[in-house]
């Protein structure tokens, strides 16, 4: 019994460690440092943009489908996006994230669903977001972390990638594109 516990034990371990030092949570805002170009979200979130994404269960399967409209504004480091989801289900959700950019690239977001402001950085092409969002009731009403990195491509295009958990178990997986619109354009 001690042997099958020992062995346990190191399976566990083993497990922690790859997670801190391979694939998605081991990213870290550094690793985008010097990638070109430079996002930031006072200018590529900004005025009116067009999402569309997916999001896979626990399988890795596709569980829903999605369109969302958005829009940011922003005075100085703070901003305000709005967005509109519209599910391939007939579902449709508003979340209105307010963000606060500091000088530093530190990030802080606020939305009536987090459960605490997230945190999170930009640095380079790339942006790291995390949080804790409370599902609608509808959804269970779990309280889920997140994890979101955006990466800037080169034609301005967002890839949004993004990892909820709960007990530090995926259970979800959300990647979406986010394109600006031209001004004056609305989705």
């Amino acid at each position: 019994m001690t042997q099958i516990l020992l062995t346990l034990l190191a399976v566990v371990m083993v497990v922690l460690i790859a997670r801190r030092f391979l694939g998605f949570t081991a990213q870290r805002p550094t690793d985008y440092a010097a990638m070109a170009p430079q996002l930031d979200i006072r200018q590529h979130l900004s005025g009116p943009i067009l999402c569309e994404g997916v999001i896979y269960g626990p399988t890795g399967r596709v569980t829903s489908r999605f369109v969302a409209e958005m829009e940011g504004l922003w005075d100085g480091n703070r901003g305000i996006l709005d967005e509109h989801f519209h599910y391939a289900s007939g579902e449709v959700q508003h979340r209105q994230w307010r963000l606060t950019l500091g000088n530093d690239g530190v990030v802080k977001a606020e939305a009536d669903d987090l459960t605490d402001p997230g945190r999170g950085r930009q640095e380079g092409a790339g942006l790291q977001l995390r949080y804790r969002i409370r599902l609608p009731d509808h959804a269970g009403g779990w309280v889920l972390d997140v994890t979101d990195w955006m990466y800037l491509m080169e034609n301005g295009t967002i890839i949004n990638r993004s990892q909820f958990r709960k007990f530090g178990i995926k259970v979800a997986e959300l990647v979406a594109t986010m394109r600006r619109l031209p001004e004056g354009e609305a989705v």
